[in-house]
């Protein structure tokens, strides 16, 4: 069977972990990209602000892109967008890309904050076919936490590949348009060949919260609050940034939107007339302290305690505008995305501590998942009814108990495949199979610029927050590498400081022995001096302080 003849199904992001979703599929010639997603760092991913999946396998396959597909707005799908399409220029002309009316337009929103203008945004109707070299695709309307999500349907000669994207089956949605189950199953009548569906809430049984169930609880909280209220919620989702401002209304308080994501993602929203804002009712920020505590709402960034965003700032009374007080009731509208959960537990710790009521989803039905739970996926295998399964969306425990569901309603285990990012799923006449893994992984954006420090810059980072640094600056004779004045030796962030005082001179002795002895063995390259240094000045340090701390050795000829 030739190449031409294989579907190959390749993961770049999404699997074996939340978030960074990506996926390329390939058929004769012919390259897809379905979503473009990121992550946000972990605690030990010092300095990091931006995770992206490594998609340097399309880095010489940019010519043969025939369309990105982005299934919905949430940044785990989008939010690489910009980084991707930016470093892709450099290699070919760059595919179309193509979503839901809401979709192309944070899309674009994105695109020209980073002044990437000239990218080919194209808005796909749900039920419209496109044609995309050896791909037809189809967007089929699904529910979720944001109007305008996608499922993904690519047909090629071999057959029809389905990938959900995120989902739920919500009988009723805010907007009142139900996921189009009677598209699923005619998929399923005329037969899948790959279902590539969403494992986020497999380890939850039965049925997810519908959504509506999720406004009248909001305003019991609100009716009972008597101070101001903060509501923290994903700046994306925007069916319940107009469930808080219903309740607002409702109880005749204003609103302030906090967070730079917030009020661009309400803009959006507004004008695509998503969001439905009563006249009068939004105020700036800086207006709060101007109105009655019982009379303020205010809807913020951060549920997920990331590090600057504008809830995380209230919490440490770092944020220029919203000073929170003994009172004030903050509200979390979302749950910790899995490896969030002790940012989140640190922020609500700092609410309690200003004396703030906090209420969270163990309190209050005020969140509704934006995925299927176990009996939801279930549903989703028996109307697609696929020959394989690829579970994704999810780390490897999910991963696992979504393959069990498919199990349980009798798909045979081994058209059932547990993959990992850069692991291809190869299927052709003859059936599927795993091929040969390609290079996957991440990339992070540090500041404005995207590489890869994984390795040697986190470790000197770790290493530094741990244990500090010493820099030891030894000026010496060019012709004889003796030294010619006093050793310097400068320490930040050293563990018991008093101890390390004592080492100064220590330290300009041991400098002065090992100059003499690679002087003896005729060393006298600076950068080789440098390393006799480290080791020599390191082991002296561990000895003394039984801490390994940076040690940077300069050495400067005169």
């Amino acid at each position: 069977m030739s190449a031409a003849e294989t579907l190959r199904v390749l993961p770049l992001g999404g699997l074996g972990e939340i978030g960074k979703n990506m996926m390329v599929l390939e058929y004769d010639g012919s390259l897809v990209v379905v979503d473009v997603g990121l992550r946000f760092p972990t605690a030990e991913m010092l300095g990091i602000d931006l995770v992206l999946p490594d998609f340097s396998y399309l880095r010489e396959r940019v010519d043969e892109i025939e369309a990105i597909v982005i299934t919905h707005g949430h940044e785990d799908h989008l939010g690489a967008l910009p980084w991707v399409l930016r470093d892709l220029s450099r290699y070919g002309e760059l595919p179309p890309v193509y979503g839901s009316r809401l979709t192309i337009a944070m899309a674009r929103s994105k695109l020209d904050e980073h002044k990437l203008r000239d990218v080919e945004l194209i808005e796909a109707p749900a039920g419209d076919e496109i044609a995309a070299g050896a791909f037809d695709i189809e967007l089929i309307h699904m529910t979720h936490s944001i109007p305008g999500t996608r499922a993904v349907a690519l047909t090629c000669d071999l057959g029809t590949i389905l990938i959900t994207g995120d989902y739920k089956f919500d009988q009723t949605p805010v907007d009142g348009e139900p996921a189009d189950v009677q598209r699923l199953a005619e998929l399923g009548r005329d037969g899948v060949l790959l279902l590539c569906g969403d494992s986020t809430n497999a380890d939850r049984p039965g049925h997810s919260l519908s959504e509506r169930v999720v406004g009248p609880h909001l305003e019991e909280v609100f009716a009972r609050a008597q101070g101001r209220i903060v509501v923290t919620s994903f700046a994306s989702n925007i069916h319940r940034v107009q469930q808080v401002i219903d309740a607002a209304a409702a109880l005749d308080r204003k609103v302030a939107l906090v967070g730079r994501s917030m009020r661009k993602n309400v803009g959006i929203g507004r004008s695509l007339g998503h969001i439905d804002v009563p006249d009068g009712i939004l105020i700036q920020p800086q207006e709060v302290e101007n109105w009655p505590e019982d009379r303020v709402a205010v809807i913020s960034t951060g549920s997920q305690g990331e590090p600057l965003s504008a809830l995380r700032r209230m919490a440490h009374n770092d944020h220029r505008q919203i000073k929170l007080r003994a009172g004030d009731t903050v509200v979390f509208s979302a749950t910790p995305i899995p490896g969030n959960e002790r940012a989140v537990n640190e922020t609500i710790d700092r609410l309690y501590h200003i004396g703030c009521d906090v209420v969270t989803t163990a309190d209050a039905q005020i969140h509704a998942s934006g995925h299927g739970y176990a009996e939801e996926i279930k549903l989703m295998l028996n109307l697609v009814k696929p020959r394989y399964v690829l579970p994704v969306h999810g780390d490897h425990k999910r991963i696992h108990l979504h393959a069990q569901l498919a199990e349980a309603v009798g798909i045979d285990a081994e058209r059932i495949f547990r993959g990992n990012n850069g692991l291809p799923l190869e299927i052709d006449a003859h059936g599927a199979r795993f091929g040969t893994p390609e290079q996957s992984g991440m990339i992070f954006v540090d500041g404005v610029d995207i590489g890869d420090p994984a390795d040697v810059a986190l470790r000197d980072r770790r290493m530094l927050s741990a244990d500090g640094i010493f820099i030891v600056v030894a000026t010496i004779s060019e012709d004889q590498g003796a030294p010619v004045a006093d050793t310097e030796v400068i320490f930040r962030g050293v563990p018991f400081v008093e101890a390390a005082e004592g080492l100064r001179q220590e330290i300009r002795d041991e400098v002065e022995r090992s100059l003499a002895r690679a002087h003896a063995d005729g060393i006298h390259e600076v950068d080789l001096l440098q390393e006799e240094l480290h080791d020599d000045l390191a082991a002296l340090v561990y000895d003394r302080l039984r801490r390994r701390p940076m040690v940077l050795p300069v050495v400067v000829e005169v």
